[in-house]
């Protein structure tokens, strides 16, 4: 999505960055595992397709990525602009997603939610919380570029029923899950606990290109 393509989001445990061509090739060794390809629904690509892919997403409006950096070993930030530099020594360790599935005024359009945390030393940390909150604080805000922002109440999310501690951080996000998909094996959670619900929003800052 152009909208975030020079936002950079920062926290002191994470920072979110537009997904860009320099990521591609670490994103393309994460789904040649089969097992995170299986728990993100993903089809194996060649390095050519993941490129394609890249710049596809980067242009499409209904898709919002941020690649999910760590941010244990950045430098206190001056200033409102960060260089590609200085985030290239900040270990990459998964993506968040929003899916934009129809406009606003359709009486169905919902914003899927997804997440990865590809690097298995980062799981269980709560880095996936509090890139989730990142995320969703950046997209619900009133002052983020159009498409944005969406409403809390079109938010959604699937999850295998079988991963439970997915399922509990998306509760503990403001979710409930709203039904059960025997066929898939899934459950969806959608967002229902009100605009009193607030998310850490970190510093944004913007990308020097």
């Amino acid at each position: 999505m152009k909208a975030n393509e020079n936002t950079v989001i920062v926290h002191p445990d994470v920072i979110l960055v537009p997904y860009r061509i320099e990521h591609v090739a670490k994103y393309h060794e994460w789904m040649s595992d089969e097992v995170l390809r299986e728990l993100t629904a993903s089809e194996p690509l060649t390095l050519e397709e993941e490129y394609e892919m890249q710049r596809k997403w980067q242009q499409d409006e209904d898709k919002l990525t941020f690649i999910i950096l760590s941010g244990e070993s950045l430098p206190p930030l001056e200033g409102d602009v960060v260089t590609p530099e200085l985030l290239a020594g900040q270990p990459m360790i998964g993506d968040v997603n929003l899916f934009l599935k129809g406009v606003p005024a359709d009486e169905d359009f919902e914003v899927e939610a997804e997440i990865m945390i590809a690097e298995s030393a980062y799981r269980r940390r709560g880095v996936a919380y509090t890139a989730l909150q990142l995320m969703l604080s950046y997209a619900t805000d009133p002052s983020s570029p159009s498409p944005l922002p969406v409403p809390k109440d079109r938010l959604v999310a699937r999850i295998g029923e079988k991963n439970q501690a997915s399922i509990r951080l998306f509760e503990k996000l403001g979710f409930t899950v709203t039904k059960r998909v025997a066929v898939f094996e899934e459950v969806e959670l959608r967002f229902t606990a009100g605009d009193e619900k607030t998310w850490t929003a970190g510093s944004r800052k913007t990308l020097a290109v």
